[in-house]
């Protein structure tokens, strides 16, 4: 939990001013009163079938107000997710996939889908992080001089530290401050988590989801952890936290660059800190060795190179995604490559690629339920596969588990380095979205199951031809990915659910 100490809060001993003291209070009674908070409001929890999820995971849905069965804490693993782009999505999958081949019971608890001021302020926050997300990549010059800093705590050019400083007086992710404010902000989802049994072991993919369960006063948490950047508002004191890196954990572990004024801080404590390794899912981790050797198989027998393509919401790479197709088509008419492009729910951006492939339309073959996904995917784990195949999903879960899905059957994915770029499969990553991501560039590439960052469309067309062209680098990559699980860099979600319920797993 949050202390203060003679007027100032502090994070594992380390305090911040009475000013930002104030200012934290402040922004949570602006909250409060904005979405009318109720200190004394019940929330009636229950579980149903979720309806996604069951089929997949035998994922229960905790629900509000619902008339289905009460939580169930003898054998259940919560796991707490919010929708803020796909990747908390994708790393609370991770730990449902974990959490049932370990033998538990997942519950999916989605801050979005219970009613009430958790929605409210989650809502409200997402659309101006969407909007600033989108100007950066449609103005280079926001997102040098604004974005970057915003979201890596550093200033990106000399001489700019009195607008960086403005600026970070705001939103200044890495700092102690903001995880204050964002604590604070989380205590307003209190009576939610308060509803569930305190002990239960919980996982989380977001800090507010994290901030909640503690400031609800439950005493099994453990978050995973995201991106590879060390930014001070995924600190809860009262957690565990699972990080994915070993450079990850050590930025944590010393605070390193947490306080805005540069002073050296007091380490986050040993035992509030594991390094666990990739939050990736079970069924990606279990069929390492037998997807690489289909890959070496396909590539051996002169197949169709397959490259699965993602899409994010925002539509912000549109520019990119044009020029990459542009670039593909002719190379899929010659049978050198089958494109698979996930939309993930975003129906806008079919229609734009709609207008953008309209000479092409024979080419295009369009998977839109998971139905059809999931059948198109397992008729070509041992068959070749051609063309231009397009997947789109009427709601979140099948949106983002598509490309989970789809991985398995794919030689190389492009994305951006999200939180797909701890996921075992030879990746290029193009140009990210906030300079956080380009350390998830960096792991990628060093671990060698990935290209670097290629920061433009020449760069980006230049490896799509050159692992199109070529064998050496994906026998690199799948030798690397391979080896990878050997040493257990994959192995994060099944020692986060070790964190949580005390049960070791067993391959």
């Amino acid at each position: 939990m949050l202390q203060k100490k003679n007027g100032r809060y502090e994070v594992y001993g380390n305090p911040i001013t009475e000013r930002q003291t104030r200012a934290a209070d402040a922004w949570k009674d602006m909250l409060a009163r904005k979405f009318n908070y109720d200190p004394n409001e019940k929330f009636n929890l229950t579980v149903e079938d979720h309806p996604y999820g069951t089929e997949i995971f035998g994922l229960k849905n905790i629900v509000r107000n619902g008339s289905g069965q009460p939580v169930d804490k003898k054998n259940g693993v919560i796991v707490s997710t919010i929708r803020m782009g796909f990747g908390h999505y994708r790393i609370a999958m991770a730990g449902v996939s974990a959490a049932k081949a370990m033998g538990f019971t997942p519950y999916w608890l989605d801050l979005l889908g219970i009613p009430g001021i958790s929605t409210d302020v989650i809502n409200w926050c997402n659309t101006n992080y969407s909007k600033y997300s989108r100007i950066s990549q449609r103005y280079p010059w926001f997102d040098k001089y604004v974005w970057e800093s915003l979201t890596t705590g550093e200033p990106s050019l000399p001489g700019l530290d009195q607008l960086f400083n403005y600026m970070t007086s705001t939103w200044p992710w890495r700092f102690l401050k903001t995880e204050v404010k964002d604590f604070k902000m989380s205590e307003l989802f209190n009576n939610l988590y308060g509803a569930l049994p305190s002990d239960m072991p919980i996982l989380t993919s977001h800090m507010w989801n994290c901030m909640g369960a503690v400031a609800g006063g439950m005493t099994n948490v453990v978050d995973m952890m995201f991106d590879n950047w060390p930014m001070a508002f995924q600190l809860t004191e009262g957690a565990k936290h699972a990080v994915q890196s070993p450079s990850g954990y050590y930025g944590f572990r010393v605070m390193r660059g947490f306080d805005d004024k540069g002073k050296i801080l007091k380490p986050t404590p040993s035992d509030a800190l594991f390094f666990t390794g990739h939050h990736v899912d079970h069924e990606l981790v279990e069929n390492i060795e037998a997807d690489c050797d289909d890959r070496m198989r396909r590539m051996k027998a002169k197949e169709p190179r397959r490259f699965l393509l993602t899409m994010g919401g925002a539509g912000a790479q549109r520019e990119l995604f044009k020029a990459i197709v542009e670039h593909v088509i002719p190379l899929v008419k010659q049978d050198k490559i089958t494109l698979f492009v996930n939309l993930g729910d975003h129906k806008n951006n079919w229609e734009w690629l709609q207008g953008e492939l309209k000479e092409y339309k024979d080419l295009i073959q369009t998977h839109f339920t998971w139905e059809d996904t999931r059948e198109f995917t397992d008729s070509i784990r041992k068959k070749p596969a051609h063309g231009l195949h397009v997947f789109l999903h009427d709601n979140t879960f099948h949106a983002v588990y598509a490309t989970n899905y789809l991985m398995r059957v794919v030689d190389v994915m492009i994305t951006k380095p999200s939180e797909l770029a701890f996921y075992p499969v030879p990746k290029i990553f193009n140009a990210r979205v906030g300079g956080h991501e380009m350390w998830g560039a960096i792991r990628g590439a060093e671990i060698g199951d990935s290209t670097v960052e290629v920061r433009t469309i020449p760069q980006t067309l230049q490896a799509i031809d050159m692992l199109t062209d070529y064998d050496d680098l994906l026998t690199m990559f799948c030798d690397c990915i391979v080896k990878n699980k050997s040493i257990g860099i994959y192995d994060g979600a099944y020692k986060s659910v070790e964190l949580a319920t005390g049960k070791k797993f067993k391959r």
